[in-house]
């Protein structure tokens, strides 16, 4: 019985509400969706782990050619505030705080990247590179970036969709953050998950 169950579960048609659409998304602006949208950063902690935290403040805007994915334009700001650290001791330590605002940290100034050029590398592979501006300095810096797909109308708010996944290092004493430095790793892994829907009208 368990088998002839087993069986109907994978034989059966998939639901509609969770069939993939074959329509792709259109050409044109979209923005991040904030609950399908993360900014997690890594270094590491004394060589023995690597210390993680994330951004809870991502914006972007996706200037999108369907067309010639390589012309597309895309910027982003991150709120040095909305770091959180998942510190176990709040009522010590503002840790959000002192890594968000500290002078040896974030120092509360904007965290910006914009793209300069998108190449791709091969199906769905591409490398973004651009500006990335924090602690009021601008350098160079580079995402590896995955294209997972999109839908012309998401089965959930009927909406054109993107979604993608990225991955990045930067040396964060190229931006002057040299504290702790080797203790505390000098490489930042960044570690980007984002889907991107047309802006609110």
């Amino acid at each position: 019985m368990q088998r002839l169950a087993l069986a109907f579960f994978l034989l059966a048609p998939v639901p509609p509400v969770l069939a993939a659409p074959a329509a792709t998304a259109p050409t044109g602006v979209y923005v991040t969706d904030p609950a399908h949208t993360s900014l997690t950063w890594k270094i590491s902690h004394f060589g023995l782990s690597s210390y993680t935290a994330r951004f809870t403040g991502v914006e972007a805007r996706l200037d999108w050619n369907a067309e010639k994915p390589e012309t597309s334009h895309l910027t982003v700001s991150v709120d040095p505030l909305s770091v959180r650290t998942d510190f176990p001791f709040p009522d010590v330590e503002d840790f959000d705080g002192k890594i968000g605002g500290g002078a040896d940290f974030l120092a509360a100034k904007p965290i910006a990247f914009e793209a300069r050029a998108i190449k791709v590398r091969g199906e769905g592979q591409a490398t973004v590179t651009g500006d990335l501006t924090f602690r009021g300095e601008t350098h160079p810096a580079s995402l590896v970036v995955h294209f997972n797909g999109s839908v012309a109308e998401h089965p959930m708010d009927k909406k054109p969709r993107l979604g993608f996944s990225a991955t990045g290092v930067v040396h964060r004493t190229d931006w002057g953050l040299g504290f702790a430095v080797p203790a505390l790793g000098e490489d930042v892994d960044l570690v980007i998950e984002a889907e991107f829907v047309p802006p609110k009208s």
